[in-house]
């Protein structure tokens, strides 16, 4: 192959790989090296990519005096802002108030009691009470107190069988579904273990009370043994004081292990003064008492002193208003008025508060009855056409009213740590109407007032010089009960602290905030 012939050679290949040479007509030939249609795209031949320092350079660079300065400046910045941000904190922790610890609080102090004496007027036996636990638990009952369930015959020691269930009141299987069902629903249930019930002496007599003792022992072991969560007893001042006592405390208190739910050994005093209850308290080494300082005592000044000297014991103190004698509230609390008067006394005294079966609707009991019958379906209105009692649906209205603010006091209470387990300061008293003050470190304070007189009457609130406590000049009413024509206390309205006129059988909660 001759020179000539290499160069046209190479010429054809050159065309072939020069893509922008070709027509974009298939059939067009280049006239003159472009024809129309055709693009030609020039690529030069050589460009310089920017590829950066190498890291050669870049340490020449970073050696320079300039950047020297300027990484020390950035370095000292840095740790002069880590230095100052950790200084806030510290200074935010130690000027910050210190929170109090939370006390140490069993289950029986976290809410309401809720007292079934008679089962078969409550439900219609112990199936029944399975059935409704739904409903207690809507009204935030921590505890149920059930019975006396056992057999006897009135003042007839002999034919006292503590572990027999009254075929009446249910079996005994019925008892440990019972119990089932409420551990489920975070509710602890208390046997009633008054050995003679139906009369007036519950011990019998006092020779009576070692051998009734023993029974009571091997009673409580049993019914502990099938998940029983308490056991409470009548007139702790003379079980306290029986030779078997201590036995009865190893049975029910005995063998707590940490992380265990604890049972309580619940005590009853009928007729002792707060000073006496104290002292209960103190030597019968029981967890919880309740008295009927309540009842016996009808004057405001008489029931803001047994608080002002039972407070410190709210742990182990429990209040009622017939409760002791496991009455209705309304035996006592005769009107609309004065049932919501109580029912938020109870709730926001230091202690547990405890009820009857009923108490939530103001249930109300016929002359001469002990237990009466429980209203349930209160809720179910008449259907549209149906001749109605208009004396009886105006009770059914007052009962779900009544049943709406028992709920509201009860959730109140489980959630403000004021009212829980806080400390307690009186504010005022007189023969038909009280005041005190419940507050708990940084929370939210609350002020009870009520008036159960026939009368208004004008509170004037004073507080007694107390380190790192004071009144405030406005507080606003959370909650109100009863009927007031001269004062503005409704409900979310801000009444002064100055003095406070309450309505015969009104009462009002108000609340303010910490402040620091």
């Amino acid at each position: 192959m001759n020179k000539d012939t290499e160069i046209d050679m190479k010429e054809v290949e050159l065309r072939e790989l020069d893509p922008e040479k070709q027509p974009m007509t298939a059939d067009g030939q280049a006239a003159g090296g472009e024809k129309n249609g055709t693009v030609k795209v020039k690529v030069p031949d050589d460009g310089v990519a920017f590829t950066g320092l190498s890291k050669e350079e870049l340490m020449e660079v970073a050696g320079t005096p300039g950047w020297v300065r300027t990484r020390w400046v950035l370095l000292v910045l840095f740790w002069l802002g880590w230095v100052g941000m950790l200084a806030g904190a510290i200074a935010i922790i130690v000027q910050a108030p210190r929170c109090k610890p939370i006390p140490d609080m069993n289950w029986w102090n976290e809410g309401p009691l809720y007292q079934i004496s008679d089962l078969v007027a409550f439900s219609d036996g112990m199936e029944g009470v399975e059935a409704k636990l739904d409903a207690m638990n809507q009204l935030k009952v921590k505890g149920l107190v059930l019975g006396p369930l056992h057999t006897v015959q009135p003042d007839q020691p002999n034919t006292l069988d503590l572990q027999a269930m009254n075929p009446t009141q249910g079996k005994e299987k019925q008892l440990v579904a019972v119990l089932e069902k409420a551990h489920k629903k975070g509710m602890s249930v208390v046997l009633d273990l008054t050995p003679n019930y139906p009369a007036a002496a519950p011990w019998f007599s006092t020779s009576d009370t070692g051998d009734v003792m023993e029974k009571l022992q091997a009673a409580a072991k049993h019914w502990l043994s099938l998940g029983i969560d308490g056991i409470k007893v009548p007139d702790l001042s003379v079980a306290s004081n029986s030779l078997e006592w201590s036995k009865l405390q190893d049975v029910v208190q005995g063998n707590h292990t940490e992380g265990t739910k604890k049972r309580v050994l619940m005590g009853v005093t009928v007729g002792a003064s707060a000073a006496e209850v104290s002292q209960l308290v103190n030597i019968s080494g029981v967890d919880l008492v309740l008295s009927d300082l309540l009842s016996s005592k009808n004057g405001g000044v008489e029931r803001i002193q047994a608080m002002d000297t039972l407070h410190p014991q709210q742990r182990s103190l429990a209040w009622g208003l017939g409760a002791v004698q496991q009455d209705q509230l309304s035996r006592l609390a005769n009107t609309p008025a004065l049932l919501r008067l109580y029912q938020l006394l109870l709730f926001t005294m230091p202690g547990t508060p405890v009820f009857t079966y009923g108490d939530e609707i103001g249930l109300q009991a016929a002359p001469g009855e002990k237990h009466p019958k429980m209203v349930w379906d209160i809720e179910k209105e008449p259907a549209e056409g149906e001749a109605v009692d208009a004396a009886a649906e105006a009770e059914r209205k007052e009962q779900v009213a009544v049943r709406k603010w028992f709920k509201s006091l009860s959730d109140l209470r489980g959630k403000e740590r004021s009212l829980l387990h806080g400390d307690y300061y009186p504010l005022y008293s007189s023969a038909s109407s009280l005041a005190f003050l419940r507050l708990w470190d940084q929370s939210d304070r609350y002020i009870t007032a009520v008036n159960w007189g026939a009368a208004p009457e004008t509170l004037k609130l004073s507080l007694a010089p107390t380190e790192g406590v004071e009144l405030p000049e406005t507080a606003t009413v959370k909650l109100s009960a009863g009927t007031n024509s001269t004062s503005d206390a409704t409900e979310d309205s801000t009444v002064s602290l100055d003095k406070i006129t309450l309505g015969p059988g009104q009462a009002i909660l108000l609340k303010f905030p910490y402040t620091g």
